[in-house]
C-alpha cells in the first residue's frame, strides 16, 4: 500500500474501497494473522505528539486511514495529498454490510451500558444476515482493571469473531487493543471511536454536507459541549502549530536540497 509520512506517523493513502479490500479480502485470507486499524483525526494527531505509548500503537498498526477532512486538507497543503477521508464510523458501516453478504462475524466492544445492545438491535434490523458474534460494554476504569480486561478478552475469544470493533474512546481503545493483542482472537480489529454510539442512535452524526466541509466537530460540540469544548476549542488548536511545523520542515528541506 502507498503511504505518506505526516505529523510523525505513517498514513496509508487509500480510499474506502481499497481499505475494504485490504481488510475483507487480503486479511481474511491469511490464516493465523491478526491485523488492526487506527483512524487518526485532528485530536489523535495532537495527542500523538505528547504520548509515546500512543505513538507506539500507531507504529504497529496494519492500516492507518485519515478520519477527518482537516487531515486530508493538511496533506494537500503539505504536498503529500491523501486520496480521501476514511472514517471509523463509515468503515464499520461498510464492513458490516459486506460481512452480512460474506457471512463474516463481528463483535462490538464498547459503548455505555445498554448502548451496544441497541446498536446490535439496529444492525440486525437493517442487516438480518449479519452474524453478530457478541457485544460487551465494559465499565468505566476498565483500562486500569486487569481482571476486567481479562474478562473482556475472554468474551471476545469465546465469540471467535472475524472482525472486532473497538469503540472505547481514544487513546484508550488503541492502547487497550495493543496491550492485549496477543491475548485476543480475531482476524481484523478496528478502533472506531463513537461508531457504536452512532449505530445505536444515542449520538446523531452530522449531516453529510458537514462531513465534506470539515465541520463535523462543530456538530459534535453542539451536541455535547460540556465534555467536548476543551478538546475542540483548546487542545486541538495545537493542530495549526503542527501544520506550520510540517510546512516549515518541508520548506527547509527544499532549501537545503542541492541543485542537480
Amino acid at each position: 500500500m502507498r503511504s505518506v509520512r505526516l505529523f510523525g506517523i505513517t498514513i496509508h493513502n487509500v480510499d474506502m474501497e481499497e481499505a475494504l479490500r485490504v481488510i475483507l479480502e487480503d486479511w481474511m485470507a491469511r490464516e493465523g494473522e491478526k491485523h488492526f486499524v487506527t483512524t487518526p483525526n485532528v485530536d489523535h494527531l495532537v495527542k500523538l505528539q505528547r504520548d509515546p505509548g500512543f505513538r507506539e500503537v500507531y507504529a504497529h498498526a496494519s492500516l492507518v486511514v485519515a478520519d477527518g477532512m482537516p487531515v486530508v486538507w493538511a496533506s494537500r497543503l503539505l504536498g503529500r495529498p491523501l486520496k480521501e477521508r476514511v472514517t471509523g464510523a463509515d468503515l464499520m458501516q461498510k464492513i458490516c454490510e459486506r460481512a452480512a453478504l460474506e457471512r463474516r462475524s463481528v463483535f462490538l466492544l464498547g459503548g455505555r451500558s445498554g448502548v451496544a445492545a441497541r446498536a446490535v438491535d439496529n444492525l440486525q434490523r437493517r442487516l438480518p444476515a449479519l452474524k453478530i458474534a457478541g457485544f460487551h460494554s465494559p465499565p468505566l476504569g476498565f483500562e486500569s482493571d486487569e481482571a476486567e480486561s481479562r474478562r473482556m478478552c475472554e468474551r471476545v475469544n469465546a465469540a471467535k469473531p472475524d472482525i472486532l470493533f473497538v469503540a472505547l474512546g481514544a487513546p484508550k481503545q488503541e492502547k487497550w487493543l495493543y496491550r492485549y493483542l496477543s491475548d485476543l482472537q480475531f482476524k481484523a480489529a478496528l478502533c472506531v471511536g463513537a461508531a457504536i454510539d452512532f449505530e445505536a442512535g444515542v449520538v446523531r452524526r452530522a449531516p453529510r454536507w458537514m462531513h465534506g466541509a470539515g465541520m463535523e466537530w462543530l456538530w459534535r460540540l453542539f451536541q455535547d459541549p460540556r465534555r467536548l469544548w476543551r478538546r475542540y476549542l483548546v487542545e486541538d488548536t495545537a493542530f495549526f502549530g503542527l501544520c506550520w511545523r510540517e510546512l516549515a520542515s518541508r520548506d527547509s528541506a527544499a532549501v537545503k536540497r542541492p541543485i542537480a
